[in-house]
């Protein structure tokens, strides 16, 4: 019995889904099974599982396989990368390879040849495959393999000697593509930022995942092409690659998948070369509501409260990152309507909200918070937003603002809310004016919230608590255990462990 009668049988497909997928599979000349996986009539792991029932190939959940090292050196890694697939075990003289297309038998016998081996395949889904081979060959490992092909000098000083080879090597298409790996891989983890920092003997990559650094898995070569992966990123943020004493910023925007996603790159000179920090901002996952924000009933009512007055400054501290301009749009959102006039200065303009009137700043040109705020006095506003209160001309601005009837809503990097009113003295405002004016100023910080799907009890060494977390002995406490819900909570890298599991970054007031 064939597998496409097999998935008949069991309803998983109907006639008139696999009359749609024989005419892809004619058209596009492609394999009948991948057909009905792009029309989206079946998953892989749904059509993996009724193979590894009809074909006798043991399917493998991949999460919780512990490969030794000596088994990933048994096959090399540009098989590894160009087959996709993994060695995860070796007894016996079998080797049991991980893949997600049974169909392979030519690459199963290369690699028997190969080795010398038996080999036993195992069945796993593509994506499960791709993040294994991340974790334990490195990131853009393929690619890397290329470029080395392609320059076998040993020599550093041939990729850095020059702008011109710098410029030539950026805009080949193994570095295009190896870039656009780096940031794809960061925009799938949900990363936040992108550290790129240059050693002596090696780079390292490191992603900011729900507030902490997570190591990025790298091949050693990456160390070869560090100046041609900076220069691809400064052409990108059109920066002047030439220039490598002074720090530049830079801005890119891409889309992944239909959502469009804005990096905002520092580029720093160091001892070993010049580091980058890109910030990466998803324009899908700003907005929110104030209800979601995840404030405590009597901090949300305060809140709402203050956001109704009709003027004063209200502040939203909190260190970089903590999610302030996330709180000051969802207010904005809260109160924006036909009878209010809103406009905000912003560096950049994070979100486009409706009915709001952004006005991004450009220090290029003069706009700066301060400029672009005494002009927009000029536009009878009902609420100014500015992004960030930094200097005393900013600060002087908002406060004479909030005097003349205007509800402003700003951020400070103060550590906590009483420091706002003497954060605003220090910049140089009169203290009767920031007494006259300061509605309000909440502190906040982000949390990482135990995933719902895997969470589980467990009692905690008691020793090991902090001495102000006050606990009778004898609760249990939850931790998320480790699902596929999110990417980066699938394979657990060899570098680290599970992390606490945090599915959704939200605000705590």
């Amino acid at each position: 019995m064939s597998i496409t009668q097999i998935l008949l049988d069991k309803g998983l497909l109907t006639v008139e889904q696999m009359s749609e997928a024989m005419a892809l599979q004619k058209a596009e000349d492609m394999r009948l099974d991948r057909a009905l996986v792009q029309l989206g009539h079946l998953t892989e792991r749904q059509l993996l599982e009724v193979m590894s029932e009809h074909l006798h190939i043991p399917m493998v959940n991949l999460e919780s396989v512990t490969i030794d090292p000596e088994t990933l050196r048994a096959l090399p890694s540009k098989v590894v990368y160009r087959k996709k697939l993994v060695p995860i075990s070796r007894a016996n003289g079998t080797l049991n390879v991980a893949t997600s297309d049974a169909f392979d038998l030519y690459a199963f016998d290369d690699i028997r040849l190969m080795t010398g081996l038996n080999i036993q395949p195992v069945l796993a889904p593509s994506e499960d495959i791709e993040k294994l081979i991340k974790a334990h060959y490195g990131l853009g490992g393929n690619t890397l393999d290329e470029m080395v092909g392609a320059d076998d000098s040993e020599d550093d000083g041939v990729v850095t000697e020059g702008n011109e080879d710098l410029l030539e090597m950026a805009q080949e298409a193994s570095v295009i593509k190896l870039v656009n790996e780096i940031i794809l891989e960061a925009v799938n983890e949900r990363a936040s930022d992108i550290h790129i920092e240059p050693y002596e003997h090696h780079m390292s990559i490191r992603y900011r995942i729900d507030g902490v650094l997570q190591e990025a898995s790298l091949p050693p070569q990456i160390h070869r092409f560090r100046a041609a992966i900076i220069s691809r990123i400064k052409i990108l943020s059109s920066l002047n690659i030439a220039e490598r004493r002074i720090p530049q910023d830079g801005r890119i925007k891409f889309n992944v998948g239909g959502r469009q996603i804005d990096v905002r790159v520092s580029v720093i000179p160091m001892l070993f070369g010049e580091g980058v920090v890109m910030r990466l901002l998803d324009k899908s996952n700003v907005l929110f509501t104030l209800p979601q924000l995840g404030m405590d009933p009597h901090t949300f009512g305060l809140f709402s409260g203050l956001i109704e007055r009709p003027h004063g400054i209200i502040l939203v501290t909190g260190p970089t990152g903590a999610g302030k301009t996330t709180t000051l749009y969802a207010a904005l959102n809260a109160i924006v309507g036909p009878g209010i006039k809103v406009i905000t200065v912003e560096d950049p303009a994070e979100y486009n909200l409706a009915g709001v009137n952004q006005i991004p700043v450009n220090a290029g040109v003069g706009m700066t918070f301060e400029r672009g705020l005494r002009a927009i006095l000029r536009h009878d506003p009902d609420v100014v937003m500015i992004g960030e209160i930094r200097d005393k001309e900013t600060a002087e601005a908002a406060t004479q603002a909030s005097l003349t009837g205007h509800l402003v809503l700003s951020t400070l990097h103060t550590n906590d809310a009483a420091s706002a009113p003497t954060r605003l003295i220090e910049m140089g405002v009169e203290p009767f004016l920031v007494s006259s004016t300061l509605a309000g100023a909440m502190a906040q910080r982000l949390v990482r919230r135990i995933c719902s799907k895997c969470k589980a009890e467990y009692e905690p060494d008691y020793d090991k608590l902090p001495k102000d977390f006050k606990l009778e002995r004898g609760t249990k406490l939850l931790r998320g255990t480790g699902c596929p819900e999110l990417p980066q909570h699938r394979l657990p890298r060899p570098e680290r462990s599970l992390r606490a599991h945090g599915h959704e970054r939200r605000d705590l007031s």
